[in-house]
């Protein structure tokens, strides 16, 4: 089986559609990492697309090699474009905004974001996610729970020692957020616990890579340059080593799966194995950790559903998908159309490229009624998006629903008055929510 990285064709940035029916306005750069940064996901700015073109435009700059694309902003026209997998391919051009040949960074990074199961389509797609379906099963989740009772009871132990060291406030990302997912992720696949740490700062030079990659005024020093080119050859490296080690001595683990599996009647070679390695690390790991930090701040501003929560434990699984709705951690997928098809009187031609806008979905107000306002009473609040839907829908959503009830039923019973200072950062990233700093205070006195 030929690997998507050999065989993507280079991106076409002059490429201009013959038929665009809405304007698209001015006022945010959906492109630009550091307006993320500065300002997270722009909520505001999803509400004006969605009344005013809700099927956009977007060019890039003549000097970035990457093609233009259609945004989704719509509930509808997301959900109906995640559904058609045959008519809207992950694996034509793969699911980021752009992969520019002539992008900096390692060649391995970027051959391995294309070569994996969620760029993967029919017929190799279904039967890779059946095979990981073993670590994904209600019996598993159960099980793995009570691991993960324990580890929370653990890093809350930790927080507040810090937090009474330091008048009652914690930054909630470095001591909570990224190291629950990281033992749940490492408990599945069977990683050693003296390697685990290496994991997370992983994880962080990952989620930043996009920004070093592809922005060409991007402000890091040269040592910073040489620190994440080692990492990532050291992760890589890493994931070689015990994949390799799987196949040679097989254990009841997730590793072993993917180790294993084989794609098309082969076993998967050293490039998707790559693929696979990157996404679980990221994929696994981030999503959650970004959604236990903007739970937390959700609660803190709308305090009236925190108290429904103090007030009956019980209802921290209805919380949980409305939260999930509001924080949608993952922003946007891409894909590449193979037939013509229409969303909300657009017109979108084979080979274009259409990015869906999960935040943006989840916030609509024909959907969901008051939509920036947290309600986990709503009567539809399963029909968020934030885990994708159709083929391609996130494998992984029991394991962070697990994740985030187990954590917030014993935070809000241990801390019931811990809150969000209002101190937050976002990492320059346009692909996720990347809370990389929220700071709260525990309550403590």
């Amino acid at each position: 089986m030929q690997t998507l990285s050999d065989i993507i064709e280079a991106e076409d940035n002059s490429y201009r559609p013959p038929h665009i029916k809405y304007e698209t306005p001015g006022g945010f750069d959906l492109m630009d990492l550091m307006a993320f940064a500065e300002h997270g996901q722009p909520y505001e700015w999803f509400h004006k697309l969605r009344a005013q073109a809700p099927v956009a435009w977007w060019q890039p700059p003549e000097h970035i090699d990457v093609a233009g694309f259609w945004s989704l902003t719509r509930h509808e026209d997301v959900k109906k474009c995640d559904l058609d997998a045959k008519r809207f391919s992950s694996g034509t051009g793969g699911i980021l905004m752009g992969y520019s040949e002539k992008a900096a960074g390692p060649k391995r990074l970027r051959s391995a974001a294309l070569n994996s199961m969620i760029t993967m389509d029919q017929p190799f797609h279904i039967p890779l996610r059946m095979a990981h379906r073993p670590f994904f099963t209600p019996d598993y989740i159960a099980r793995l729970q009570v691991s993960v009772e324990r580890e929370v009871d653990r890093l809350l132990d930790k927080m507040e020692a810090k937090a009474r060291k330091n008048d009652g406030k914690v930054d909630l990302v470095t001591n909570f957020s990224e190291w629950l997912p990281m033992f749940t992720l490492c408990e599945m696949l069977g990683i050693d616990e003296k390697d685990r740490p290496k994991i997370v700062r992983w994880m962080h030079y990952l989620e930043i890579s996009q920004y070093i990659v592809t922005d060409p005024d991007a402000k890091v020093t040269p040592l910073f340059i040489m620190k994440f080119l080692w990492n990532i050859r050291q992760m890589f490296r890493y994931g070689q080593k015990v994949l390799e080690d799987r196949r040679r001595n097989p254990r009841d683990d997730l590793l072993t799966v993917i180790a294993t599996t084989e794609v098309d009647g082969e076993p998967m070679n050293q490039s998707y194995l790559d693929g696979s390695w990157l996404l679980i690390i990221f994929a696994g790991n981030d999503t959650t950790r970004n959604s236990l930090s903007g739970t937390m701040r959700l609660l803190t501003q709308f305090q009236d559903q925190k108290q429904m929560l103090l007030d009956d434990p019980n209802l921290v699984p209805k919380m949980v998908p409305e939260a999930l709705r509001l924080v949608s951690p993952v922003m946007y997928m891409r894909r590449t159309a193979l037939a013509e098809a229409e969303f909300s009187g657009q017109q979108i031609m084979p080979g274009e490229k259409v990015v869906m806008y999960y935040g943006a979905a989840n916030r609509d107000p024909d959907v969901f009624v008051d939509p920036d306002r947290m309600d986990m009473h709503r009567n539809n609040v399963e029909d968020h998006l934030a885990f994708g839907t159709g083929p391609h829908v996130c494998l992984g959503q029991r394991i962070a629903n697990m994740q985030l009830e187990t954590a917030y039923r014993r935070i809000l019973d241990r801390f019931p008055n811990i809150a969000w200072t209002g101190n937050q950062r976002h990492a320059p990233n346009n692909f996720v929510n990347a809370i990389s700093h929220l700071e709260v205070d525990m309550g403590l006195n």
